[in-house]
């Protein structure tokens, strides 16, 4: 069976909760993904900024995206997966939550992400669109 280490894009890139926005779109832009893990200090996961986030939690809201900080949009604590866990316990979290993204820990660290690209790639295509459609539907 399939588990998360092998499906999960390797070498996540965080951003610490103290750079800014303007610093992680370009970042995002730089690595070509949508999406960044949010570290502490401590070098720990506290969370994950989107594009989408940026667009609609600070542009859309007039906020400076100079000043405006990565960690001013954590919200509670961040929906992750162990890398050895099986692609049923994979795509069960990100359903169940509704997230595009999944941050993979192993030992407490930050190891990798899983996207949907990533699940389009690595899983069989009944999967990936039973997938889609669980995350597509109304909430």
């Amino acid at each position: 069976m399939t588990i998360a280490r092998e499906i999960m894009h390797a070498d996540a890139t965080c951003i610490q909760e103290n750079e800014t926005l303007e610093v992680a779109a370009r970042r995002m832009s730089e690595l070509d993904v949508g999406a960044l893990p949010v570290c502490g200090p401590d070098d720990r996961l506290h969370g994950i900024v989107t594009d989408r986030d940026i667009v609609v939690k600070c542009l859309a809201k007039g906020k400076d995206p100079k000043t405006m900080t990565a960690g001013m949009l954590e919200q509670g604590k961040p929906i992750t997966i162990d890398a050895g866990a099986n692609t049923d316990d994979v795509l069960r979290a990100m359903e169940e939550h509704k997230i595009r993204r999944l941050p993979v820990i192993e030992n407490h660290r930050l190891v990798g992400m899983i996207s949907e690209a990533d699940l389009a790639r690595r899983l069989p295509e009944e999967q990936v669109g039973h997938f889609v459609e669980a995350i597509c539907a109304a909430k």
